[in-house]
């Protein structure tokens, strides 16, 4: 924004301060005239018997009243100036620090030293504003490296059977077909999770009533039978959990997490529990499902997009690793939170905590989800 030029900070203190001071010489001054010159008789005896008359005391006073102005004035021009920048130096470093920002780098820190005050509390609260910026654009430079890398993989998948199919003139051509589709369905469900993830980070939606009770319940139903395929028993517990948000968001958080739970199990015999309740004026869902050992050092990854782990990533449905991280996106854009807990037996306990709402049954409808 162009402003017209105009008095430093510290010029603007310094004439406050040498203004207050003025003022305050004028008062005291004025002070004397009324309450000791003032009711002096009109002539009196001074020492060596002299006789001082009371105008002769004022001619006298008034220059010197008039030179102690000036002294005040000087000085409160001069320790104003001293003083302004003792005090305005936090806010330089503050306001340097500021131009680095907004020149694009944010490694530097202010680091202001000394005792807790205002310009250490804006400096600080700076400080950590500048480091939540630097974590949030490594993140996204990683996200975008990975992401380049899983939309390559598909494209560099497609180029490599097309060259053998033409360079194969006996080849199968609905084997082709058939590989090609599915590695097209790859890219299709990669490209709408980068899309539902940048919606959801946008908070681009419209808040309505929605039970998660209902959405869980959905989300077990339609993905009941592929927890039968794999030798997975879904149980449901599901008390009225009534929230604000968007049901297909939710409809997909729900479906992630339960389909997260269903592909990472056990060989055999695996269990998934999902339960709804209200806990703290805060509407609960918990999916816990049996599997493989983790460690809380490895469950702490799972959020990050592309991340899948060890042996979950060998998985004959392992997805495009992004289902946790938009479970993640989506209950932080609901103001919630997302918990992971590694199982002592086995397995992960997720929990999402969502701001309770009154109850009311409003059934709503849930969207295709992705797998982490």
């Amino acid at each position: 924004m162009d402003r017209r030029p105009g008095m430093s900070v510290r010029l603007k203190l310094t004439l406050s301060y040498a203004g207050f001071i003025m003022v305050a010489g004028a008062v005291l001054l004025a002070a004397v005239w009324l309450f000791i010159l003032r009711d002096l008789p009109e002539v009196y005896i001074a020492g060596f018997g002299q006789d001082i008359g009371q105008h002769a005391l004022v001619r006298n006073f008034a220059p010197a009243a008039a030179g102690a102005l000036i002294f005040l004035l000087a000085f409160g021009l001069v320790g104003g100036w001293f003083l302004a920048g003792r005090m305005l130096a936090p806010l330089d470093r503050i306001t340097n620090a500021t131009r680095l920002a907004g020149n694009g780098s944010v490694g530097h820190r202010v680091h202001l030293e000394g005792r807790q005050d205002e310009f250490r509390e804006l400096a600080d609260s700076f400080d950590s504003m500048l480091e939540r910026i630097e974590a949030q654009a490594a993140e996204q430079q990683r996200f975008a490296a990975n992401a380049s890398h899983e939309l390559r993989t598909p494209l560099a998948v497609t180029q490599t059977l097309l060259e053998v199919a033409r360079e194969d003139p006996d080849h199968d051509d609905g084997e082709l077909v058939r590989r090609l589709q599915a590695v097209n369905s790859r890219a299709i469900d990669l490209t709408e999770a980068l899309l539902l993830l940048s919606r959801a980070d946008q908070r681009s939606f419209i808040r309505e009533p929605v039970d998660l009770s209902l959405i869980a319940e959905e989300a077990t139903e339609t993905l009941l039978p592929f927890a039968g395929k794999r030798g997975v028993v879904l149980t449901t517990s599901a008390d009225a959990a009534p929230t604000f948000g968007s049901p297909a968001l939710l409809g997909q958080l729900a479906t992630n997490l339960v389909l997260n739970a269903i592909v990472h199990n056990l060989p055999a015999d695996g269990t998934v529990s999902v339960a709804t309740s209200v806990r703290a004026e805060s509407a609960t869902l918990v999916i816990e499902n049996t599997g493989e050992e983790l460690t809380p050092q490895a469950v702490a990854t799972f959020v990050e997009p592309f991340q899948r782990g060890s042996r979950r990533a060998r998985t004959d449905h392992a997805g495009v690793g992004l289902g946790l991280a938009i479970a993640e996106s989506i209950t932080r854009a609901h103001d919630g939170k997302l918990t992971l807990t590694p199982m002592p037996q086995g397995g992960l306990s997720v929990t999402v905590e969502l701001p309770a709402a009154p109850a009311s049954p409003v059934p709503q409808a849930a969207g295709n989800g992705f797998n982490r």
